[in-house]
């Protein structure tokens, strides 16, 4: 004989109202940001539309000014990229990754936090290119101070060389992350004399300012050589809302840090 509220099958009675009671109702969560496009013009009169995720807690939902600018100085110094290996860390939708394979880089390694929409999304700017930019060019999710192997794997012969160029465009603003930078920075530059990183960036918080600069100073003290190349002025600040110096805001500061050889 079937115990109370069972029925003699088995199953409990009302199963069925309680997951019903549980389940989440239609358009219970809201729809994910759609995806936005923003587009960059070449010095040669080449537009490149990129793809940038609807929404992201890293940021890589915006075309940061520092990106925009470093693209502008590496068309103004192509013999930086020429023929060269380029790695980019943090890099959003990848404009300075896609602009060094315009101008004829031998390898480029876009890379971004590990998180399946930015990489994706990074493929999709690379895909969406000329056969060799997609020929030059590949993605890779990687977390800053973690493995490197992954990275100069893509070097082929060269992996233990290291690149010969690292982008960090409008990275410095997040201040915990300064060391892993530096370590990954240490294990993946070429110890060549023309090796180079181009850090650029603007201080969104002029009032941290100081703290975005202690980048620099630990990359003096883990043996690397600072030099200020860059700086200019946007023509409006990046996000109107935001509060301090608007000056400040304006401008994107440019850095070369090399070996000291």
């Amino acid at each position: 004989m079937a115990s109370p509220g069972t029925r003699e099958d088995g199953e409990v009675e009302g199963d069925s109202e309680t997951l019903d009671l549980f389940a989440e109702p239609a358009n219970y969560y809201p729809p994910s940001p759609t995806p936005t496009t923003e587009t960059h013009t070449l010095r040669s009169g080449q537009t490149l539309t990129l793809r940038l995720v609807g929404h992201n807690p890293l940021w890589g939902h915006h075309l940061w000014n520092a990106g925009r600018l470093l693209s502008a100085y590496l068309e103004g110094h192509p013999s930086l990229i020429i023929g060269r290996t380029v790695l980019e860390l943090g890099a959003g939708a990848g404009l300075p990754s896609l602009v060094c394979g315009c101008l004829g880089a031998s390898k480029v390694v876009v890379s971004d936090y590990p998180d399946p929409d930015l990489v994706s999304n990074l493929w999709h700017n690379i895909e969406n290119r000329p056969n060799e930019i997609r020929e030059t060019v590949v993605a890779e999710g990687y977390c800053w101070g973690a493995d490197v192997g992954p990275l100069l794997g893509h070097l082929e012969a060269r992996k233990e060389e290291g690149f010969d160029v690292l982008i960090l465009a409008d990275l410095l603003f997040n201040h915990s992350e300064h060391a892993k930078l530096i370590t990954t920075m240490k294990e993946t530059l070429a110890k060549s004399r023309d090796a180079v990183a181009l850090v650029f960036f603007t201080p969104y918080r002029p009032w941290l300012y100081e703290k975005d600069m202690t980048f620099f100073d630990l990359a003096r003290r883990a043996g690397f050589v600072v030099e200020k190349i860059f700086e200019e002025k946007m023509d409006e600040v990046m996000f109107k809302e935001d509060r301090g110096d608007e000056e400040l805001r304006r401008t994107v500061f440019g850095y070369t840090v090399k070996w000291p050889l």
